[in-house]
């Protein structure tokens, strides 16, 4: 986390010596030399925090550079600031800059002083970090995996932990996994991938399947290489070349121990092209580039054989199962009833759980949701408990937070998911520890986290990607890892909501508590950190602990505070006071997240939050904007979605960095045609040129409005209600420029049956399939619309993007069935009529909708 600062940090101050040079001065020699610091330790960093839990004085030095780090951006923010941004030109502008200069010359000098100090510091600190280089042997130039801890090279015993209970729900998958192994007679190589997260018993299912007497009779040369995170590969094919040749009742060559990575792979070669059907199985694959290194010793003509691997990563196995026979096998946790079962076999060696106990009990076994190795270490330390005393499990199951930070068998669980942790690369832990922010079960947003990781910067742009695709591949990543859970999709390939196992939560949770990176207060009586509260989030409260909340507050500064986050509920915690309180002392503020508060209108404070780049007042009772919002000018994100906004006011096109606008209100959930109450904006929206998202605009004004729209060349989801049909001519010309438009939701004027017509089947060149310049057809994936059709618009039949299409209200006659103009469109998933159709019979031909799976 420290190098992923020191990088954030280091590319700041690059910005800022191009951007800001002129105006640092005297500064740009000392800013310069902190930035040079810095880069000289950020390589050592990324290799001592692997370190770090074995050496106390390395952790320490590790924070200093993190709070460092965090100090530099603050003095950043402040220059940026206090002297940033003011640009005046002629003799009017000279006279300005120099009453200006005049009066921030206490400013100045105290910025400067602060530079002064931290220069200090980071020379400090870069001396530890050459005496630690040479101290721990620590090459600054290394920086692979393989300089990791042995430590952390646990041992595969630990994984093997179910053992020491009676397997339960092992027989289905064992049996099926024999299957796959022993199916087909042909003389191909399978290879068999079982992906999962940490704890599952991967490694245990796999070793079971391994030593079945079935597999040992049609495999009898067989070998089991555990590779781990660290892998040493000419010691793993030294292993592997010791287990083949005795299996082989063959002596060992003599002189292994002398060759290179291509001799051992050629030995491990012609032992297997002679040696007749074999097994072999790789356990703990960690990366892509081992199974591409040890694929090229396996030989050329194939027998039957079978290789399996156990992985915690999807595209570790679907790159090794590239053939139509390899299989992918997903390992999925516990049933609700083999938990149970292997919970009580643990406790009470397979006796009853007594009645007094089983509230408390089934609470434990909701925290372990299904992870074997969870189950068997809390069975274990429940085990060692006096079953007559409630309060002894009670206490258990309040502090397994603790207990995972502690020692003995749950310190070994927090160690095997830790794992996954450490093997991230440094700009997606933040990401994880982000998670910190949500309360235990809660089901998160994808889009919303996707967002909050921009506004925050743990984003690195990328060229020719826009900054939420990159962010979008970080999650990929990490649901690749299985340390995020899709629960649910919104359309075709796109996440929906997400969740993190419960024992995963609470490791990072400890992670971020070690990290300073987030501090969750309910407002019940807490220790706040000794460090700077730079991200804060608020889950929920009572009355009377808001009291002695205050009685603390007194005490705590939040001038470092960056975040602001509530999630999830109404929070008594939030007085006027607090609010106000919190927002006058935060100027650095970037993130602030009031949605569902009882917040009636926006605190005046907020306009004072110069750095905010994210506000998202949803769900609250606000009815307007004030003018004030034009000074917000690094505002990326503004959401007053389901609030009484109907307006916005022209100050709102000062915004220029805003790439994402939602204003919309609720309609009444009882009405038949549910949807959402747009905004009326300016008649020069058009000039919010990095606009992305637009929900929703009311283009009930005319013409103008939707002309404007067309100048959003930057739109991706585009919602727009109250269209009246003389200006659907118009929208379609719009929308002809609108080249990266992902989403489309359009709505009529009307109500029902009383909808007006949307008619945008007017002829535009580049609305036709011929039209060889880029257009929306070849972007568009979400298709929305609610209103009468006189018929299909001739566009449709080319989005051979479009993965879903809603209609509602579109009253389409019987003689023209709908179903023609799109049955051929080849990714098209999910369809949705609502009142579309007046006819009794839709015909589905054959060779159409290849795709659809919901209807």
């Amino acid at each position: 986390m420290a190098e992923t600062v020191v990088s954030f940090v280091s590319n700041r101050l690059a910005t800022l010596l191009q951007e800001e040079g002129s105006l640092l001065g005297g500064l740009r020699q000392e800013v310069q030399l902190i930035k040079d610091e810095l880069g000289h330790m950020k390589a050592f960093l990324k290799v001592a925090e692997a370190k770090e839990d074995d050496d106390p004085r390395l952790q320490e030095w590790i924070k200093q550079v993190r709070e460092a780090a965090y100090d530099i951006e603050d003095v950043l923010d402040e220059f940026v600031l206090r002297f940033a941004g003011y640009r005046h030109h002629g003799f009017y502008g000279s006279l300005q800059r120099i009453l200006k200069a005049i009066k921030s010359l206490p400013a100045r000098h105290q910025v400067a002083s602060e530079i002064q100090s931290i220069k200090s510091r980071i020379k400090n600190i870069s001396e530890g970090c050459r005496r630690y280089q040479v101290e721990f042997g620590i090459d600054h130039r290394v920086t692979g995996s393989s300089t990791m801890n042995d430590s952390w090279r646990y041992s595969r015993d630990d994984a093997l932990l179910v053992e020491e209970a009676k397997l339960v729900g092992i027989d289905q998958p064992k049996q099926h996994l024999i299957s796959k192994l022993l199916e087909g007679h042909d003389h191909q190589l399978k290879v068999i991938s079982v992906v999962g997260m940490a704890g599952l018993g991967k490694t245990t299912l796999v070793k079971k399947v391994h030593e079945d007497p079935d597999v040992r009779k049609n495999f009898p040369v067989r070998a089991w290489v555990t590779v781990s995170q660290t892998c040493d590969f000419p010691k793993l094919l030294r292993d592997l070349i010791r287990q083949l040749y005795e299996e082989g009742k063959e002596p060992v060559p003599q002189s292994i121990e002398s060759k290179t990575i291509a001799e051992l792979k050629k030995i491990v070669k012609d032992f297997l092209q002679k040696a007749g059907r074999y097994a072999i199985v790789f356990d703990d694959v960690w990366n892509v580039e081992f199974w591409n290194a040890i694929k090229f010793a396996r030989p050329e003509g194939n027998y039957g054989n079978r290789v399996m691997l156990t992985t915690r990563k999807a595209d570790v196995a679907s790159a090794s199962c590239t053939e139509s026979q390899d299989y992918v096998y997903r390992m999925e946790p516990l049933s609700i009833e083999d938990s149970w079962t292997l919970f009580c076999n643990k406790i009470f060696k397979g006796n009853y759980c007594p009645a007094h106990l089983m509230d408390v009990a089934k609470a434990v076994l909701d925290k372990c949701d299904g992870l074997p190795l969870a189950i068997l270490a809390i069975g274990g330390l429940l085990a060692s408990k006096d079953a007559s005393r409630i309060d002894e499990w009670e206490m258990i199951q309040q502090s397994l937070g603790g207990e995972l930070e502690g020692t003995g068998k749950l310190e070994r669980v927090k160690r095997i998911l830790s794992l996954s942790y450490n093997d991230l690369p440094s700009h997606l832990k933040p990401c994880l520890l982000y998670l910190s922010i949500y309360p235990e079960d809660d089901l998160i947003a994808c889009q919303t986290l996707i967002l909050l990781w921009t506004a925050e910067r743990f984003v690195e742009w990328r060229e020719g990607m826009s900054i939420e695709d990159v962010a979008w591949r970080y999650f990929s990543e990490l649901v690749n890892r299985n340390l995020i859970q899709v629960t649910e999709m919104l359309y075709e390939g796109t996440p929906y909501t997400c969740r993190i196992h419960d024992l995963m939560r609470e490791v990072i949770l400890i992670k971020s508590r070690e990290q300073n990176m987030v501090t969750v207060t309910t407002g019940q009586p807490m220790t706040w950190p000794s460090e700077k509260v730079r991200r804060l989030a608020i889950h929920s409260s009572s009355n009377s602990s808001n009291i002695q909340y205050h009685q603390q507050r007194q005490f705590y500064s939040f001038e470092h505070l960056r975040s602001f986050i509530t999630v999830r509920s109404t929070n008594p915690l939030l007085s006027k006071t607090f609010l106000a309180e919190v927002l006058r002392s935060s100027k650095l503020l970037k993130v602030l997240e009031l949605g569902g508060q009882e917040i009636e209108k926006t605190p005046n404070e907020v306009f004072n939050l110069l750095h905010l780049t994210y506000l998202s007042l949803y769900g609250t009772k606000v009815e307007r904007v004030p003018r004030a919002i034009g000074k917000l000018q690094h505002l990326e994100y503004l959401n007053l979605g389901d609030t009484g906004v109907r307006e916005l006011p022209v100050e709102i096109l000062k915004l220029q960095k805003l790439r994402h606008l939602i204003v919309l209100q609720r309609v009444d959930p009882s009405d038949s045609d549910y949807g959402f109450h747009g905004f009326k904006g300016p008649s020069k929206l058009g000039g919010l040129l990095a606009l992305q998202t637009l929900n929703t605009v009311d283009a009930s004004s005319g013409s103008v409005i939707v002309k404007e729209i067309g100048k959003l060349t930057q739109l991706r989801e585009l919602y727009i209600t109250q269209l009246r049909r003389e200006d659907g001519k118009e929208l379609c010309s719009s929308l002809v420029n609108l080249t990266s438009l992902r989403l489309l939701s359009v709505k009529s004027i009307g109500k029902g049956d009383d909808h007006e017509i949307i008619d945008l089947n007017h002829h535009h060149p580049s609305l036709s399939p011929s039209s060889s310049s880029c257009s929306f057809l070849h972007s568009l994936r979400v298709l929305i619309m609610r209103g009468r059709l006189e018929k299909m618009p001739q566009w449709v039949a080319h989005l051979h993007s479009l993965v879903r299409l809603d209609l509602k209200w579109s009253g389409l006659r019987a003689e023209k069935d709908p179903l023609e103009s799109f049955q051929h469109l080849p990714n098209l998933g999910e369809i949705t009529f609502c009142g579309s159709y007046q006819g009794e019979r839709l015909s589905f031909k054959a060779g159409g909708f290849l795709k659809l799976k919901q209807l």
